[in-house]
């Protein structure tokens, strides 16, 4: 077994990454119903004024109010493709010492801590688009049982990224996910994002750039983020008079 990863470092490297995809997601479906044929591998968004078909997406699991069940693991059996990326993903859980990928069955309370299934469907489904490189999900209920899909489509796929939108991943992000290391899951949504980044005086700062946007993440004692500086990179723009003066002076 290679050296073992903690689910932790997964969901900080997915964390706000995935939260943009689900925010995006959700502002494509608006209000919408689903349903899903396993056996045909059709899986449908309708709309008020459109319907989504993804024929490409893969089954991770299903929560409900006890327990969470890998779709490799399930009794009524799926097709090998439709379960390709959970079986890539406890091989990864085996690989890695990542006892959450690699159990069939786990229970959803964890000593005190009783959270909802979809809380737990999204955090695992996090963790396995770290390891597929699949980042669209959708966690959807039916009979009381959440089922998590990550969902290929091209109306689900990230516009580049702007200022406007880093900013509300980052000030929604870094309070309402359970992230455990602030500057690791910043750089590695950033740096997925494509943009270039940097850290500064010994870790305080996280610089980033790229895309016409630019910025700094400042982090406190803790290593917590204290501050985010998200900014619009302008070309600079040849006034009229300047242009007229380089005509004179080329006379």
């Amino acid at each position: 077994m290679s050296e073992p990863v903690p689910l932790t470092r997964l969901l900080d490297d997915a964390g706000l990454l995935s939260l943009e995809h689900r925010l995006h997601v959700e502002e494509v479906l608006g209000p919408h119903r689903w349903q899903a044929d396993m056996e045909e591998r059709r899986l449908e968004f309708i709309g008020e004024d459109q319907t989504f078909v993804c024929t490409d997406f893969h089954l991770l699991g299903t929560a409900d109010a006890d327990t969470w069940l890998w779709a490799w693991a399930n009794p009524w059996g799926f097709a090998p493709p439709l379960i390709r990326v959970a079986r890539m993903v406890r091989e990864f859980g085996f690989r890695y010492g990542v006892a959450e990928l690699c159990a069939a069955e786990m229970p959803i309370a964890l000593g005190r801590a009783t959270p909802e299934p979809h809380q737990v469907a999204g955090l695992l489904a996090d963790a396995a688009k770290v390891i597929s490189g699949h980042w669209s999900s959708y966690c959807g209920v039916t009979d009381g049982t959440c089922v998590a899909f990550l969902v290929e489509h091209p109306a689900f796929v990230l516009p580049p990224p702007s200022a406007a939108v880093l900013a509300r991943v980052l000030a929604h992000g870094i309070g309402a996910l359970p992230l455990a290391e602030h500057r690791r899951a910043t750089q590695s949504y950033l740096s997925r994002r494509g943009l270039a980044t940097g850290f500064l005086e010994d870790y305080r700062l996280l610089e980033f750039s790229g895309s016409g946007v630019a910025g700094t993440i400042e982090f406190d004692d803790e290593g917590l983020v204290a501050n985010v500086d998200v900014g619009v990179v302008m070309d600079r723009i040849e006034l009229p008079s300047e242009t007229k003066a380089q005509s004179a002076n080329s006379l």
